[in-house]
């Protein structure tokens, strides 16, 4: 009796999948609009690929390779787990849309248009190429998990009479040490106000002043005020419009906790063509590639090479890495911004029970507003560095903190607010002051530790006045782009902006390469498929894990304590030697365990983008024998002149290329 209850079980289960199949057939067959089986409502758009997820896999073929499990196992959730499963997923877009999703390792997916990001320049491009096709925008948390979201100061545009392009330009030029890029200068302030004026018509909500005009606040490097901010938490505010707009476009897929694992590319001769990324759905553990004519790479920084970083846990240098794997050009990745002014948790009248991911951002706005930096004794210090004291450019600021530090034996220095009336001190900084508050500290009354903090990449990814790349197909807009605004050293609040006006001009080229294209995307086979390490052992996975998290922090310290605010030679030397031990080191423990070049792991991977990222701006602080902006040598204290260009990393098949620095899926020819 236990065999014909068993296949009972197996024909029903057979008769429901046979039901589910001829409804999708159905759809895809007859285009009738909706389809409903068992409460589910299966919604067909304008392209059926976006509905079942599976495009020309096929769906029945999954159901025929699953039910041959079923006769291999008398477990229903055979079935449930391998062949469908209704996605609703807690993104924007999926509340609206459930989609049939075909869970296995060879998931693929047809988009126009994939963005890997959800930052403000992913979300923004996003909602332009909507208008011209479908988008699937990848991110790897939840969608309001990046960058953007933690960006406390605002966006700066020339949005004052008293005010002039002219102006920004030459403090843009000024912060970056001169080795910004003119043209880029210019575009970016020019269109910067039309790009505010956008965001507001999304439905942005700035700060207004008594006037009903937009407040705007000064930061340091500014010569005029020309910060548009909403209080201290102008990044969140800004990602809540967009990411409301993205909701309420039903051309956008959001597909969270989808980590990027590599870009598919291929060669014709010289030329270099993107055409998808695969990822890891880290919920679900299933690799699912995405396969598009047009991606733009939007994917952030890499602040998380460093041991403490503003950065949230996701900026791990993904794309930047990503990018150098499929042969992109890599610039200017020696510079690397340290926030002055990051909570130092340790002089906290109260200590946090455990230690942040991520260090707690302490506006550049507070010296803009007439912040002011103290020792432990109470000496102002700001004024022995730079005539312009407290509003000098973030580098000068962090340098003097990390001299002061040093020459004192403390761990932080004090920021004080507390002359301001209690009230503006409130109105302006909300987010500061309940988060202070909370671990005994009153900003209105008293002074907060600071320390500097890895902050932001002004390196990345090479880019065009449009965004594009050496790869075809290809763009980059935000913090991995390298479009030469920032120079030497980013002027505060300019990042926004770039991220904006970048965006916005990657659109054109992006649907003229979409329309012109004549490149073949269906055969998703091209590249082999990363798998997933099943065949080691749970306890063999969990020790590759540990191993990987020790290592690093290994990493980490390598870099702050020779790759950090003050540089020397012999320090970077000896960085690299240790870095490339490191990786040596833990590429040997992974593959003694079994694992394969071809298995990832988020963890795993996130290891692979922290060493490439590494290695980057080492070798790009060795070649630059000068000291300009965010690189200061002790060896070559002084600014030259005839030094005054960008540091260029080629593809080069002449580099040392180890696991971690190779593409997982070969180029095919």
């Amino acid at each position: 009796m236990p065999e014909l209850c068993t296949l009972t079980k197996w024909l029903r289960l057979l008769s429901l999948i046979l039901v589910m199949n001829f409804a999708m057939a159905t759809v895809l067959l007859n285009g009738s609009s909706h389809v409903h089986y068992g409460g589910v409502k299966l919604l067909n758009m304008k392209d059926h690929r976006l509905d079942c997820g599976v495009t020309d896999i096929s769906f029945k073929a999954c159901i025929q390779k699953d039910l041959s499990r079923v006769f291999m196992s008398s477990k229903f959730s055979c079935i449930k787990s391998h062949c469908f499963q209704v996605i609703f997923n807690q993104n924007h877009a999926s509340r609206r849309n459930p989609k049939i999703s075909c869970f296995q390792d060879s998931a693929t997916k047809y988009f126009d248009f994939v963005v890997i990001g959800s930052g403000v320049a992913g979300l923004r491009y996003a909602l332009e190429v909507s208008k011209r096709g479908s988008v699937a925008v990848i991110t790897k948390a939840e969608p309001h998990e990046s960058n953007t979201n933690y960006a406390q100061g605002g966006v700066s545009a020339v949005l004052c009479p008293s005010d002039s392009v002219e102006n920004h330009m030459r403090d843009t030029i000024v912060a970056g040490a001169h080795l910004c890029d003119e043209e880029t200068v210019r575009v970016v302030c020019t269109e910067g106000p039309d790009r505010i004026k956008e965001l507001i018509a999304i439905g942005a909500l700035f700060d207004h002043g008594d006037d009903g005009n937009l407040h705007l606040a000064r930061e340091g490097g500014h010569s005029h005020r020309r910060i548009v901010h909403a209080a201290d938490m102008t990044g969140r505010e800004i990602e809540r419009a967009l990411l409301k707009a993205v909701d309420d476009d039903p051309n956008i897929s959001i597909f969270e906790h989808h980590f990027a694992i590599d870009l598919l590319t291929s060669q014709d001769e010289s030329d270099i063509y993107c055409h998808g990324v695969d990822t890891l759905n880290t919920e679900t553990q299933q690799v699912v590639r995405f396969i598009s004519k047009v991606m733009l790479l939007a994917s952030g920084g890499a602040g998380h090479i460093y041991p403490t970083t503003t950065n949230p846990p996701v900026a791990t240098g993904d794309g930047v890495a990503m990018a150098r794997r499929a042969q992109a050009v890599i610039s200017n990745m020696e510079f690397v911004q340290f926030h002055p002014t990051a909570l130092a948790d340790e002089g906290l009248p109260i200590k946090p029970k455990k230690r942040r991911e991520n260090a707690f951002l302490i506006t550049e706005a507070v010296r803009g507003d007439g912040g002011i930096l103290y020792n432990q004794s109470m000496q102002r210090f700001m004024p022995l560095y730079d005539e312009r004291e407290e509003l000098a450019p973030r580098d000068v600021v962090a340098r003097s903190i990390d001299d002061q530090l040093k020459k004192r034996g403390e761990k932080y220095v004090l920021l004080d607010i507390s002359h301001k009336p209690r009230q503006e001190i409130l109105a302006h900084f909300p987010n500061i002051a309940a988060e202070c508050l909370q671990y005994g500290l009153d900003i209105t009354s008293m002074p907060i530790p600071v320390v500097p903090a890895a902050h932001y990449m002004c390196g990345g990814v090479q880019a065009g006045l449009h965004g594009e790349t050496n790869i075809k197909g290809l763009y980059v807009a935000g913090e991995v782009a390298c479009t030469g605004l920032h120079g030497a050293n980013r002027l505060a609040s300019n990042s926004l902006l770039e991220a904006l006006v970048f965006a916005r001009r990657a659109v054109r080229p992006s649907i003229d390469h979409l329309e012109c294209s004549s490149l073949n995307t269906q055969d998703s086979n091209m590249w082999a498929r990363p798998v997933l390490p099943l065949s080691l052992k749970s306890n063999t996975v969990q020790d590759i894990m540990l191993q990987t998290r020790v290592i690093r922090t290994e990493l980490q310290s390598i870099m702050w304590e020779y790759v950090g605010i003050v540089r020397s030679t012999s320090r970077l030397k000896t960085a690299e030697w240790k870095i490339g031990e490191l990786e040596l080191e833990w590429e040997k423990f992974l593959f003694r365990r079994g694992w394969e070049p071809t298995m990832v792991g988020l963890e795993a991977c996130e290891m692979r983008n922290l060493f490439c990222c590494a290695k980057l701006v080492v070798s790009s602080a060795l070649a630059r024998q000068e000291s300009r902006g965010l690189h200061f040598t002790e060896d070559f204290p002084y600014l030259e002149e005839s030094k005054r260009k960008p540091t260029i990393i080629l593809p080069s098949s002449s580099l040392k290329v180890t696991w971690s620095s190779r593409q997982l899926h070969k180029q095919p020819h």
